[in-house]
């Protein structure tokens, strides 16, 4: 009872909210989202927030392979394991899993009894305290990925600064490079987020444009050039603390290096003394049939940058994983967060990376492979009206496999 007079009453503030407003808003703002239809809660998110301008004004532009935020028509009201549900009770698989922020599955029942048992003892200590949720997160993160320490964020974006920090930190410290002059490597079409520091390495002129000036200190280079890195090393190695890049890229449309790449890159940044960073956030835990995506071709990075399916599309984790020759460059009062290894975050990843190891999803993707195969080919048959990309190896091109979607089971 005290729960449900709780939400009334915050639906009461939100519709005296919406009435204070300019009436940009519509009305049904203050009905139950149950209430209300996909074409009504669309309407009324570009009418009251920021995609409005980015998903209207552009809705000309969208196909099948979207960039961030710029949404599908499309809304989720419900989602369990694979599959998702809307208001009109249309059922959907889900093959995005949140840009892989839930491999475990929509409203893992595990990750929901952590998440609850946790949030009745204890949310946040701030890293003022200790807690007692946290250095279990840490010891069983550690142990799992082979790493000496990690440190905790919230989001991927907030991950791979910190992962910049350090590499910046290790390279004035350990290196030795002059004052100022450290230099960053990464790749073009890589994906990192949001902020100001990662825009900065961007060659995505969009992503840049009109929120200079840039943060200095990056040099760029093609996804898989692996002789493009070649030169940039012998010609700025001294001053190179790290290379940043995604293992698979995931927005440029995943995009996978020819092979041999990634040990080739951890020949030459051993060689010229550069530390090698891996953005897992959309990779790791699961996600290609390895715990990361780095173990297909055996090569151990120097970071990893972790995110998304460390909370399980719960709450918001992410995490830098390294050895104490890097860690340790960073000290106190030097970098931190808030809510970085808050107890709540702390359990519900537990949580998540139990679920990897017990439910056997490392090895889980070859068989949903021939699973989805077998279901695009049935799709292909017989719904040739249905347009969607499905990438089937990284030797062939994406190909059109399915169109209209079906009465009881969209994909």
């Amino acid at each position: 009872m005290a729960a449900t007079a709780l939400a009334r009453r915050g639906a009461g503030i939100a519709a005296a909210l919406v009435r204070r407003g300019r009436g940009m808003c519509s009305a049904s703002a203050t009905a139950p989202a149950a209430a209300l239809s996909s074409e009504e809660l669309i309407r009324m998110e570009r009418d009251c927030s920021a995609h409005k301008y980015v998903a209207f004004l552009r809705a000309s532009l969208v196909s099948s392979l979207l960039p961030p935020y710029h949404p599908i028509p499309m809304v989720f009201s419900q989602g369990e394991g694979a599959h998702i549900v809307d208001p009109e009770g249309n059922k959907y698989i889900d093959f995005l899993s949140a840009y892989s922020a839930v491999n475990q599955g929509h409203c893992h029942p595990k990750v929901l009894r952590a998440l609850i048992e946790q949030a009745q003892r204890l949310t946040l200590s701030s890293r003022a305290f200790y807690n007692d949720k946290f250095p279990i997160f840490a010891e069983y993160l550690t142990s799992m990925f082979g790493y000496e320490m990690m440190l905790p964020m919230n989001t991927g974006a907030e991950g791979v600064e910190t992962a910049i920090k350090l590499a910046r930190k290790w390279g004035y410290e350990k290196k030795k490079i002059p004052k100022n002059e450290a230099l960053l490597v990464s790749c073009c079409g890589c994906f990192h987020g949001r902020t100001l520091g990662v825009i900065s390495m961007s060659c995505d002129n969009d992503a840049t444009r009109g929120f200079g000036p840039l943060v200095p200190g990056h040099l760029k280079v093609d996804f898989g050039d692996i002789d493009g890195l070649r030169k940039i090393f012998r010609e700025h190695g001294d001053q190179i603390c790290g290379f940043l890049f995604e293992p698979i890229q995931g927005e440029a449309g995943v995009v996978i290096p020819p092979d041999g790449y990634l040990k080739a890159v951890r020949d030459l940044c051993s060689k010229h003394n550069v530390l090698m960073i891996a953005d897992e956030i959309q990779t790791g835990i699961a996600r290609t049939g390895k715990m990361l995506a780095c173990d297909w071709e055996g090569v151990r990075p120097d970071m990893v940058i972790l995110g998304k399916a460390l909370g399980a599309g719960v709450v918001p984790v992410s995490a830098v994983l390294a050895d104490k020759e890097v860690m340790l460059c960073i000290r106190p009062g030097e970098h931190g967060s808030t809510f970085g290894g808050n107890p709540l975050a702390s359990a519900v990843a537990v949580a998540s990376l139990k679920i990897v190891r017990d439910e056997g999803l490392v090895e889980s993707p070859e068989e949903l492979a021939e699973a989805s195969k077998a279901l695009s080919d049935v799709l292909e048959h017989d719904l040739p009206q249905m347009q969607k990309q499905v990438k089937k190896s990284k030797s062939e091109a994406e190909k059109p496999v399915c169109d209209r979607c079906g009465r009881d089971l969209y994909v």
